[in-house]
């Protein structure tokens, strides 16, 4: 049962007229007439990688129970090349009539909150949350709303929209922790990427006195089996994600970028890339499960190795959801600016859905994608059932 070999509703592809980059939007489905999904930038982006990350944001807002459909956004351009601002910028531009109807997209790979959010203020749309704020009954006192929640600060010096992807993260690790009995202290974990969501998993791990053994970057792997200083090492990174090599902590090891897959840690989270395992690396995996922070972190295929052998995938439909449950929970007036209140919120929910797949993988083997994929599925039937009766569903309300 895999919703990934599922048609979408709609394909898109774009080329930039001045420097011939191509990009792509991919709708999975729409629920009340809207889709939720980042944008990516990244050099070698397809269109099938877009339709596949659409699939899954389809299966995170079903998971979740969120009022919208799953949409993605790819650009095929180097983020690092000075020019792409002016790509994202243009390409914004020409998908307008999807951002001002229909369209709720956000940062993602490549993609920062804020880079976004200026492209959106100079086209005049303010937010990329537009097509969805402009369908409340308020959309100044929602933007309002959405501004003071993004902007909130967090402890550690952060904002809450930076961080909160991360903490969800962190708490699908600790909630796996939790449901095999192990004690926090003595869990290791591995990241690979130590970007937003990455750096935000090790951040909230660390905190949680959860050792962090090994973090990697575009760079390579930075490992320590007595445990790393994550505060430390976050405040040497650039505006990339990258680890000033030049003045890391004493006793940290620099090791090849493969090296965190291989890592001897209880957790792997795969934070950067997408498919990032496959069938020519999997066997190299030593933890006994993999908590997918990135998008499609994981192939078919090597998930299914690694099920076979004992290691459980908690995909990253579940995973990763924090940042886009936390945000329609704050379009929708569910959580405000206050940390807290959001940090509880999803600490619940993902610890719930965590113990529950892992349920049934120790039960009887079932993957926790199966078992997450039949929640959804079970929601999107609830929808439709909804949809055929007398009344219909009702239209998206946005206080």
């Amino acid at each position: 049962m895999d919703t990934r070999i599922a048609e979408p509703l709609m394909k898109l592809t774009w080329t930039d007229p001045v420097t011939g980059a191509r990009g792509y939007l991919v709708v999975h489905s729409l629920v009340s007439g809207v889709a939720t999904g980042g944008t990516r930038m990244r050099a070698g982006c397809t269109v099938d990688e877009v339709a596949d990350l659409a699939r899954g944001m389809a299966n995170k807002t079903a998971a979740f129970n969120l009022p919208v459909g799953g949409a993605k956004g790819g650009i095929d351009f180097d983020p690092k090349d000075p020019r792409a601002t002016g790509v994202l910028t243009r390409f914004c531009e020409f998908l307008r009539p999807w951002l001002d109807s229909s369209w709720v997209t956000a940062e993602d790979l490549g993609v920062p909150q804020h880079l976004i959010d200026e492209v959106f203020a100079t086209l005049g749309l303010e937010q990329s949350y537009h097509a969805a704020i402009r369908r409340s009954a308020d959309p100044a006192r929602t933007l309002r709303r959405v501004q003071a929640g993004l902007n909130a600060p967090v402890p550690g010096g952060q904002l809450l929209g930076d961080v909160i992807g991360g903490y969800g993260v962190a708490q699908a690790c600790l909630g796996a922790a939790n449901t095999w009995g192990w004690a926090v202290p003595e869990t290791t974990v591995a990241i690979q990427g130590i970007g937003t969501m990455g750096g935000g998993a090790a951040w909230y791990l660390h905190e949680a006195g959860m050792k962090v053994v090994a973090v990697a970057d575009a760079a390579g792997t930075l490992y320590d089996p007595e445990g790393l200083d994550i505060p430390a090492l976050l405040e040497l990174r650039d505006r990339f994600g990258e680890v000033d090599r030049g003045r890391l902590p004493e006793g940290v090891q620099s090791l090849p970028r493969e090296a965190v897959v291989a890592a001897e840690a209880d957790i792997f989270v795969p934070a950067a890339i997408s498919y990032a395992l496959r069938v020519d690396n999997e066997n190299l995996v030593k933890a006994k499960v993999v908590v997918e922070a990135a998008n499609a972190a994981t192939t078919p295929e090597a998930e299914a190795a690694l099920s076979a052998r004992g290691v459980a995938v908690i995909p990253d439909f579940i995973a990763n959801a924090g940042a886009a449950a936390w945000a329609w929970w704050l379009l929708l007036g569910e959580v405000g600016a206050d940390p807290a209140d959001s940090f509880l919120r999803l600490r619940t929910e993902m610890q719930a859905k965590v113990a529950l797949v892992l349920a049934e993988w120790h039960l009887d083997r079932v993957p926790p994608r199966v078992t997450a994929l039949r929640q959804a599925e079970a929601t999107r039937e609830a929808r439709n059932a909804e949809a055929s009766s007398p009344t219909g569903v009702p239209a998206l309300m946005i206080p």
